[in-house]
């Protein structure tokens, strides 16, 4: 028979709702869970992005005071907000792992007015973001003279957003092509406000993601870029570019298409592929109008409301072309 004094604890644990065999928290436990944040700057504790790298954990957020940080770092917590505080972040001239300058191994990051530039490794395929799968958002921040902006591996459910930001001399194809944007097969890529400009070989934008939408950018060669395509979709999948300003010019490596879609074979469902409202310029001097749109796959394209500058073929391939507006 239980003891008086062991059934009066028994019955005081199920009056606080506990069960009997509970383990109670440690102290301090519940603080440590809480997301903080981290501060970065010359004058600091965490005077690098690597040592905060180094210390954030799930949920945290970094800002990094203005200032030239010649470092690189490998991000590995999930649910990150990493932001400039004050003015310019500026990080550069060295990669981590033979990747890049920031390498993200977590999930749902966010990088906010950040400046990267120099990324260069040996195989020539640094990037100044280089990710492994995970969902990210870059907000008004600068890629240049990077050999890719940002690269990224596959990831199933992986959905990238790009917005407000600039790109300007990134690329070459020593050995491998690098771009300003080579994103690999997610869910999604979506850009949006962002500029690319004097892109060096390989293409503005690639995207092996399922779903691709391209809208309000100025994409545009310049007088010494030297790009392939301004957009470059090659496994297909659901499309959308409307309302950006691109422009084609006389250095352009691809003399023949700006945007193409399918050109390695559909692999993803393409269920829709429009391309509505763009203003498109070309400077090249060939025997063929270049395309605009050269679109390899077996789903009709649907060009609306374009306006076409040079000597340009709205569309080859499949697909209907309507309300074209043409230069004097």
């Amino acid at each position: 028979m239980r003891s008086c004094a062991a059934m009066v604890g028994f019955a005081l644990l199920l009056a606080a709702g506990a069960p009997a065999n509970a383990a109670q928290p440690k102290a301090g436990q519940a603080e440590a869970a809480k997301p903080v944040t981290h501060l970065v700057g010359p004058n600091r504790a965490l005077r690098k992005p690597s040592d905060a790298a180094a210390r954030v954990r799930d949920g945290d957020t970094v800002e990094i005071e203005a200032g030239d940080y010649v470092d690189c770092a490998v991000w590995r917590a999930n649910r990150l907000t990493i932001r400039a505080r004050g003015g310019e972040v500026h990080v550069r001239d060295k990669s981590c792992a033979g990747k890049g300058i920031w390498i993200l191994q977590g999930d749902q990051i966010t990088i906010e007015g950040i400046r990267f530039s120099g990324a260069a490794v040996p195989d020539r395929n640094g990037a100044g973001i280089r990710a492994h799968g995970g969902s990210f958002t870059v907000r008004n921040s600068v890629f240049e003279r990077n050999e890719n902006g940002i690269l990224t591996n596959a990831g199933a459910n992986a959905r990238i957003v790009i917005e407000g930001s600039t790109f300007v001399g990134n690329g070459k194809c020593e050995p491998h092509c690098a771009h300003g944007i080579y994103i690999g097969e997610v869910a999604s890529l979506e850009v949006r406000g962002s500029t690319f400009r004097g892109q060096k070989v390989g293409h503005h934008i690639k995207s092996r993601a399922k779903k691709t939408t391209v809208i309000g950018n100025r994409i545009e060669d310049g007088a010494d870029g030297t790009a392939s395509y301004l957009i470059d979709v090659p496994w297909g999948g659901e499309v959308l570019i409307t309302g950006n300003l691109l422009h084609k010019g006389p250095l352009s490596e691809n003399r023949g298409t700006a945007i193409a879609i399918g050109a390695e074979g559909a692999r993803h469902p393409t269920p829709s592929i429009r391309v509505e409202d763009n203003s498109f310029r070309s400077d090249l001097v060939t025997p063929e109008p270049v395309a605009f749109v050269r679109n390899r796959t077996e789903t009709p394209a649907r060009l609306k409301g374009n306006r076409l500058c040079g000597a340009v073929a709205p569309l080859i391939g499949p697909g209907e072309v309507q309300a074209t507006k043409w230069c004097d």
